[in-house]
């Protein structure tokens, strides 16, 4: 069963790791807000449902290895006053990676996770959910597409790093899979948690920091 509590009593709990005690920028730091990406994606009820175009899975992916593992860095998604960057994939995202792994897309949320969790490791997905982050930095949309169209590699907190660049007027985000499609960033779902020292960006495709 997943633990479904991540905001409130592992919120103290950050460990000392490269992501947790990534370092603030003191000229920005008084700032901007400390509202956390944890309590974003708290903020409707932490549950499955019917809608494929949030967050759900990611977020139970992000509880599950919390549970298991206290000394997580995804920890640092609890604490607003460090900054970081997410990029989020959809449920659908997560739906997706599924039917290219098994070649069956699950019916449900639920379904969804419940092949994630059969075909995956704890370990694996934590790597997995870090090579989504990028650590110590608050990286805005107005900061992502200048650097999309430099053709920026992100480092991301697994140690990973991802390609960010512009296609089309879109900003895409390159992975080290190189047979599926890359991933794109969500034009609504730009700036989540916008004011914050964390912030998120929605994208349609789950990131893979290996070749599958």
């Amino acid at each position: 069963m997943l633990k479904r509590h991540l905001a409130g009593p592992l919120a103290g709990a950050l460990v000392a790791t490269a992501l947790a005690t990534a370092p603030l920028a003191p000229a920005q730091a008084q700032q901007a807000g400390t509202d956390s990406l944890a309590a974003l994606l708290a903020a409707d009820g932490q549950k499955l449902d019917k809608n494929w175009n949030d967050f759900d899975i990611v977020e139970a992916a992000v509880l599950t290895v919390a549970g298991a593992k206290s000394d997580t860095p995804l920890l640092a998604l609890t604490d607003g006053k460090r900054r970081l960057t997410a990029f989020v994939p959809t449920d659908k995202a997560f739906r997706t990676l599924v039917e290219d792994l098994t070649g069956t897309a699950p019916k449900s949320e639920k379904a969804t996770v419940d092949a994630i969790l059969a075909t995956y490791d704890v370990d694996t997905i934590e790597t997995v959910l870090l090579y989504h982050v990028v650590a110590g930095k608050t990286l805005t949309s107005k900061k992502v597409v200048p650097a999309a169209k430099k053709g920026t590699k992100l480092t991301m907190a697994s140690g990973g790093t991802v390609k960010v660049k512009l296609k089309k007027g879109k900003v895409v985000l390159v992975d080290k899979d190189k047979d599926a499609r890359d991933a794109r960033a969500i034009p609504k779902f730009l700036d989540l948690n916008k004011g914050n020292r964390q912030v998120a960006h929605g994208i349609d495709r789950v990131l893979r920091p290996i070749d599958l």
